[in-house]
């Protein structure tokens, strides 16, 4: 290894003597450790744990948003994280898989079918009248309609987490045959139907419409979901949540009913960095360039294969000095996904193969790791009190950058303490999967990422939860 010390390493041992927040111009430094200048991070190992830990009650949400926890939180309503462990490389691949296979391959891609316990997020939020307080998953990519447990509940299964229709004064069915019941096969005066399983009904699904307070005190009337009575399901469901939030492009989704403004933006979200922080999810609020927050746009593109779902292009992918051209997707193919339940990044086996050899260049200096499941380029760091490593950022079309940070690019075996063994968190994109690339949420986390559907534009905001 080289004796000479890197400019940014002398400037962070400054930082951990004088506790200055910035120095210079060109460098960006946060007020611990962590330096970034000329397409590297740097980082010096510190006494102290750099990040405050907070207790539920002193977590606040953003911009009055709704509270957004990882399912493995112990602050999550759902009470899914208590007593769990960290999750492990082998459990995100594995989320990730079904998760894939449901978008892409041969699921049916109904979330609480095809996908038990599969939200990563979870908010809470109110239905009916008067309302009554739920946990629900958010999705931006569902197949066209919010899901809900709802009561009655099959023999033996826990209900304490289901909506009470008959305690609603403002629920009203949805006429089998309307424009707005999706059930070709529905008979009778509802819009039901049962879903069966070798002569077993495993749910009743009824289209419904009531009352959402999906913000404080703002109310959206006469919201259609389908309320979901579990049979056999209940085996495989996950009864942690009451259900899933729609977000996506469909035209009762959650995302459609938002009054939108010049001045507004339909939906925008920041994925906290790991279970113990906690993010945000907010409706209808301003743009964040009239906030004086620094907002870079990329274009939404749509595809007629999936025109639910939010795709943008990905115009490169920049290692440390080194920019890596990302070709055209094919015109059967989608673009970049933006997918909030799926963990890793994925990108093209080519593009892959060139940032993955371009980083390993740039990492010569350290011990190299065995393998994390599909993870393939790991480096032990545990014995280091310095690291310094290329940057990685990804360009889109209309001008947006995502900067990755330490943590959006690294999966750390131990997430708190970087000095461990830490992976570079991007593999390539599944044969099944039809897509240029998957930006998945570890490398979302911390950036507000803003869903301007009005003006067909996607904005990142960087250090926001």
């Amino acid at each position: 290894m080289s004796s000479a010390i890197h400019p940014c390493l002398l400037l962070c041992l400054l930082l951990l003597l004088l506790i200055l927040p910035s120095w210079g111009d060109g460098w960006r430094c946060s007020y611990h450790t962590s330096c970034t200048y000329g397409g590297r991070h740097v980082l010096v190992r510190s006494s102290h744990d750099s990040r405050i830990q907070s207790t539920c009650a002193s977590i606040a949400s953003g911009d009055g948003g709704l509270p957004v926890m990882h399912r493995l939180s112990p602050c999550s309503p759902s009470a899914a994280g208590l007593g769990q462990s960290k999750q492990s490389v082998g459990d995100a691949f594995y989320r990730d898989t079904l998760r894939l296979h449901a978008l892409f391959g041969d699921s049916t891609g109904a979330p609480l079918v095809a996908l038990p316990g599969a939200f990563e997020y979870h908010v809470s939020v109110g239905y009916g009248t008067p309302a009554q307080k739920l946990t629900m998953g958010f999705d931006t990519a569902t197949v066209g309609a919010t899901f809900l447990r709802c009561k009655p509940c099959a023999a033996g299964d826990p209900c304490g987490k289901a909506f009470d229709p008959s305690h609603s004064s403002s629920l009203a069915q949805i006429p089998c045959g309307s424009q707005d019941c999706p059930f070709k096969a529905c008979s009778g005066p509802t819009c039901t139907v049962a879903v069966t399983k070798k002569g077993a009904v495993e749910l009743n699904a009824t289209f419904v419409t009531d009352t959402l307070t999906a913000a404080p005190a703002i109310p959206v009337n006469d919201f259609r979901f389908a309320c979901l009575e579990m049979g056999g399901a209940r085996t495989t469901y996950s009864g942690s949540l009451s259900g899933v939030l729609d977000l996506s492009r469909e035209s009762h989704s959650l995302a459609s009913r938002v009054v939108l403004s010049p001045e507004t933006v339909a939906f925008s979200y920041c994925l906290p960095w790991d279970p113990t922080s906690r993010g945000f999810l907010s409706f209808g609020a301003g743009r964040p360039e009239r906030a004086g927050r620094g907002v870079t746009y990329a274009t939404l593109r749509r595809n007629a294969a999936r025109p639910s779902l939010y795709f943008v292009k990905l115009v490169a992918v920049r290692v440390g000095l080194f920019e890596i051209p990302v070709p055209p997707a094919p015109a059967i193919a989608g673009d970049a996904l933006v997918e909030v339940h799926t963990t890793f990044t994925y990108l093209t086996p080519e593009v892959y193969a060139v940032l993955r050899d371009k980083f390993r260049r740039g990492m010569r200096q350290y011990v190299v790791a065995p393998s994390s499941g599909e993870l393939d380029t790991c480096y032990d760091f545990t014995h280091l009190n310095t690291i310094d490593m290329p940057m990685i950022s990804l360009r889109f079309e209309g001008g947006a950058t995502l900067e990755l940070g330490i943590e959006q690019m690294m999966y750390f075996k131990d997430r708190r303490n970087i000095f461990s063994v830490g992976c570079l968190a991007f593999a390539p994109v599944p044969a099944y999967a039809p897509v240029v690339a998957v930006i998945g949420s570890m490398a979302q986390s911390e950036t507000e990422v803003v869903y301007d559907v009005l003006q067909g534009k996607l904005g990142l905001v960087h250090n926001r939860c």
